[in-house]
């Protein structure tokens, strides 16, 4: 699909408004505001590179949500290896917020050097190119509080999954 050139804002505001809309069951207020604090940064990252927005998906946020329930208990930063492309994060204390964790997925593109298909520096980019695989359409999320203050657990799942050795994101 090719996009006219527009103002940056106006790209920015019409891929987080359709990623929004896309939303079709009832949600809270709060709710709302969660789902796009994950999707904002995400589909704004996808949208520099004139990718899709990414569409918010129920069931994959319900396995996001089963699966960081189950990190509760231990709050490892372990993936659950499902059949979804996935993102987790972990922060100490209670006050992340699912921007953050965007935020820090999204800050991986200044590792990743397309020409090479590498991250740079013995750094992460893992979770930048599954936010821009070209392919995925589909986001789910969720947040917890772990048990006995150990922080914050949040995952987002992604469908189809990404980050295939060999294959470049876009």
């Amino acid at each position: 699909m090719a996009f006219p050139k527009l103002a940056p804002t106006i790209i920015f505001f019409f891929f987080i408004s359709s990623s929004i809309n896309a939303i079709t069951a009832p949600r809270t207020r709060s709710q709302l505001n969660v789902i796009k604090q994950f999707v904002t940064l995400q589909n704004k990252a996808r949208a520099t590179l004139r990718l899709p927005p990414l569409v918010w998906d129920a069931g994959l946020a319900r396995y996001a949500d089963m699966y960081s329930r189950q990190r509760r208990q231990d709050c490892l930063l372990k993936h659950s290896n499902g059949p979804y492309g996935e993102n987790i994060f972990w922060g100490s204390g209670d006050r992340w917020t699912p921007a953050q964790a965007a935020m820090a997925w999204v800050a991986e593109q200044r590792w990743y050097n397309y020409g090479l298909n590498s991250c740079g520096g013995g750094r992460e980019c893992g979770h930048y190119t599954q936010i821009v695989w070209k392919k995925t359409k589909r986001i789910g999320c969720a947040r917890v509080t772990c048990f006995g203050g150990r922080g914050v657990f949040m995952s987002c799942n992604y469908f189809p999954p990404g980050n295939y050795i060999g294959e470049k994101p876009y």
